[in-house]
C-alpha cells in the first residue's frame, strides 16, 4: 500500500530521541508483541505534557524509517485491536490496577496516519512521571528484534545509573514478561530454554544494538535456579542515527544537539581512545563537532566509510584537529 505522509507531522529522524515511561509500566505485567511494543514506544516518543487530552498520530512512514520494517495495514489493525484488549497489570505499594491503553484508534486511509486517543486511566502513568521514570533510547528499543529483548532493555535502562538491577525471582520475571500466568501455565519451563530463548537472545541483541551492555547471573537455591540479576554498563550506540548535513550554530547549550547525541559522542571518544583534555573539550564544546562525531560513527557502522587502522587519527583529521605527536600516547 502506498502511504502519503504529512511532513509537518513527522518525527525528526535526524535526532536521537530519549523516551520516558513510568517505572510502574517498566515493571508492569503485560503481553505485547514485538510490533505492539514498537507502536507503544513510538507513542511514548511523541507524548506532550501540554496535550494530555489530545489525539496522537502514529506516522507509519516515520515508524518504518526507525525500525527498517515495512508495515501493512492488516497487521497494524490486528496489533492495535489486540493492544486495546490487553491490559497492563500495575502494582504499586498502595494498589493493584488493571489498565488498558486506548480509548479509540482511527486509521486515516491514504495518509499513512493512525490517530490514537489514550484511555484516561493510563494517562497518569504516561504524563505524571515526576522522578519515577525509566529513560531509554527510542532508536535502540525499536531496533531490537525480540519482544523479550525490548522489555529487558527497558528494565535494565531503569537501573543503568546503578550498574545492576535488583535480584528478581525467576517466576516474578517470567510473570512480568507474560511467560507465567496465574494458573501456573509456564513457557520455557526448563532453565536451559529460558536462558537460550529469553536471556541469551536478549543479552546478544541489547549488547549489539543499544547504548547498554548487559550480562546476567543466575542464582541457585538447592539444586535449582531460583533468581536472576543483570549488570549494566553504558556504551556508544552500535548504530548512531544519521545527522543532518546542514551547519548548526553552537553555543553554551549546544543548540541543535540532543542530550543523547552529546553523551554518545563522549562515549565514542572514549571508545576510540581520544583522551587528551584539550581535544576532548574542543569537540564537546562544539555542536558541529559533536554532530560530526555521531555522523562519522553512523557512516563507520553502516560501511559508508571504512577505516581499518587508527580510527582516532582518521576522525581528528576529518574534524580538522591535530593528532598527538607521541605515538603511544592517547590522542
Amino acid at each position: 500500500m502506498n502511504i502519503n505522509i504529512n511532513k509537518s507531522d513527522s518525527l525528526q529522524m535526524s535526532q536521537s530521541v530519549s523516551i520516558r515511561q513510568h517505572n510502574a509500566i517498566t515493571t508492569a505485567r503485560y503481553e505485547y508483541s514485538e510490533l505492539q511494543l514498537d507502536l507503544f514506544f513510538y507513542l511514548l516518543s511523541i507524548l506532550r505534557k501540554d496535550k494530555t487530552d489530545g489525539v496522537y498520530e502514529i506516522v507509519v512512514k516515520d515508524l518504518s524509517t526507525l525500525t527498517g520494517k515495512e508495515y501493512k495495514y492488516g497487521y497494524l489493525k490486528k496489533a492495535t485491536e489486540e493492544m486495546g484488549s490487553r491490559m497492563f497489570e500495575v502494582s504499586t505499594p498502595k494498589s493493584y490496577e488493571q489498565l488498558w491503553m486506548f480509548q479509540r484508534v482511527k486509521y486515516v486511509i491514504g495518509e499513512g496516519r493512525i490517530e490514537v486517543r489514550l484511555s484516561d486511566d493510563i494517562k497518569p502513568y504516561l504524563f505524571d512521571l515526576k522522578d519515577n521514570f525509566t529513560s531509554f533510547e527510542l532508536y535502540a528499543a525499536l531496533r531490537l528484534g525480540s519482544k523479550y529483548a525490548k522489555r529487558l532493555y527497558t528494565l535494565c535502562s531503569q537501573w543503568n545509573d546503578k550498574g545492576e538491577t535488583p535480584v528478581y525471582k525467576i517466576p516474578e520475571l517470567k510473570k512480568m514478561l507474560s511467560l507465567l500466568d496465574d494458573k501456573g501455565n509456564e513457557q520455557y519451563k526448563q532453565i536451559g530454554e529460558f536462558k537460550r530463548f529469553v536471556l541469551d537472545e536478549a543479552k546478544k541483541q541489547i549488547n549489539e544494538h543499544t547504548d547498554l551492555q548487559i550480562d546476567y547471573t543466575l542464582y541457585k537455591r538447592g539444586r535449582s535456579f531460583q533468581s536472576v540479576s543483570f549488570t549494566i554498563k553504558r556504551q556508544p550506540l552500535a548504530i548512531v542515527l544519521p545527522v543532518e548535513d546542514k551547519s548548526i550554530k553552537g553555543g553554551a547549550t549546544l543548540a541543535g544537539v540532543s542530550d543523547a547525541q552529546y553523551q554518545n559522542a563522549r562515549l565514542l571518544l572514549e571508545k576510540w581512545n581520544i583522551k587528551r583534555a584539550d581535544v576532548v573539550n574542543q569537540i564537546m564544546n562544539s555542536a558541529d563537532l559533536v554532530q560530526e562525531v555521531n555522523k562519522f560513527a553512523y557512516e563507520l557502522q553502516t560501511g559508508k566509510v571504512k577505516v581499518e587502522k587508527n580510527v582516532a587519527g582518521y576522525l581528528l583529521t576529518r574534524l580538522g584537529l591535530k593528532e598527538s605527536k607521541k605515538k603511544n600516547d592517547p590522542v
